[in-house]
């Protein structure tokens, strides 16, 4: 699993988005930052959290450039029902993949295969389709929206300033690095 710094491959899928099913392909991300957020099953307990929590960051994600799509192996259909039954998941904006062949989720490298299902793994991926970070946890460790966002800040500081790295914890308007000879052994 090492997708840093690789292309995403081509993919065509259905997806559910404000109430309509949608096709969402790989040329729909060319030019701006998308977020992948993988995730193992619908109707399931962790997995609404983070879904919430990031629709909670969404108006901000997309006030920076940036697109989400979630993604499970469950169908279209079944991403619609859940938004329709669920307050938590009925206030997501952004596009709900459904990828019931796992196609998308093999070419991400997070399928479990014994299963069927995506493992619970988010892709930071750049306007050239170039995956910039990446996050996998066990099954019952949710992720968090606010670190996600401040990763997509990062990447895309590091992306518009050459030269310049942003070290842990790094906030946006913190003091960044410019790695060099002079640095090395003195941090």
């Amino acid at each position: 699993m090492a997708l840093i710094n690789t292309a995403i491959k081509p993919f065509k899928a259905t997806a559910f988005k404000d109430g309509e099913f949608i096709e969402v392909s790989n040329e729909d991300i060319k030019g701006k930052w998308s977020v992948f957020v993988f995730y193992p099953a619908d109707f399931t307990f962790v997995c609404p959290t983070e879904l919430g929590d990031i629709a909670d960051k969404y108006e901000e994600l997309q006030s920076r450039g940036v697109e989400v799509f979630s993604v499970s192996t469950d169908t279209h259909f079944t991403h619609a029902a859940w938004h329709e039954t669920s307050d938590t998941i009925g206030k997501i904006k952004f596009a709900m993949i459904g990828d019931p062949t796992g196609e998308i989720t093999r070419n991400f490298d997070c399928m479990r295969e014994n299963m069927g299902l995506a493992d619970r793994a988010t892709f930071v991926v750049d306007p050239d389709g170039i995956v910039q970070a990446m996050e996998i946890t066990a099954e019952g460790i949710g992720r968090d929206a606010d670190d996600l966002v401040r990763k997509i800040k990062a990447a895309q500081y590091v992306a518009e300033h050459p030269g310049e790295v942003c070290p842990a914890k790094w906030k946006e308007g913190e003091e960044t690095l410019a790695p060099s000879l002079d640095l090395v052994g003195k941090i």
